[in-house]
C-alpha cells in the first residue's frame, strides 16, 4: 500500500517473514511515528526491493506487526524525484523517471539524537 502521509517504509508481517527475504536487523525498538499514533518497529536492511523498474538497493526499512490489511507500506517519500500517477480508475501506479534520475534509488533511515530521518534519492 502506498501511503502519500507516511515517512518511513514498514513491514507489517513481522520479523521473521522479513528474515526469509534476507533482511538483517540494525537496531531493536525503534520508535516512530504512524499507523495512529506512536509506536515502535525494528530497524532492519533488505538486499533489494523491485517495484516495476525502479531497484532500491540495501533498502531501510521497520519491521511492525501490524494487523493492518497489508503486508507492506511504501511512503510517497520513496518516489521522491519521480512523477507518479495513481489510478484510482485502473488501480495503477504509474511511475515516471525523469531523465535527471536513476531508477536505481537510495532509501536509508538514519538516527540522529534519538530521532529518525529518511533519506531517499537517486543511486547515481
Amino acid at each position: 500500500m502506498i501511503d502519500t502521509g507516511a515517512v518511513y517504509p514498514v513491514w507489517m508481517n513481522g520479523e521473521e517473514s522479513l528474515c526469509k527475504l534476507g533482511a538483517v536487523k540494525k537496531r531493536n525498538s525503534v520508535p516512530f511515528g504512524g499507523l495512529g499514533g506512536m509506536t515502535n518497529g525494528a530497524l532492519y536492511e533488505i538486499p533489494a526491493l523491485k517495484l516495476g523498474d525502479l531497484i532500491y538497493p540495501n533498502m531501510s526499512i521497520i519491521a511492525h506487526r501490524s494487523n493492518f490489511p497489508v503486508p507492506l507500506l511504501l511512503p510517497a517519500t520513496m518516489f521522491s524525484g519521480l512523477i507518479y500517477e495513481i489510478n484510482n480508475k485502473t488501480h495503477r501506479l504509474n511511475i515516471t523517471v525523469p531523465d535527471d534520475e536513476s531508477i536505481s534509488r537510495r532509501l536509508t533511515i538514519k538516527d540522529k539524537n534519538g530521532r529518525l530521518y529518511v533519506l531517499c534519492s537517486s543511486a547515481e
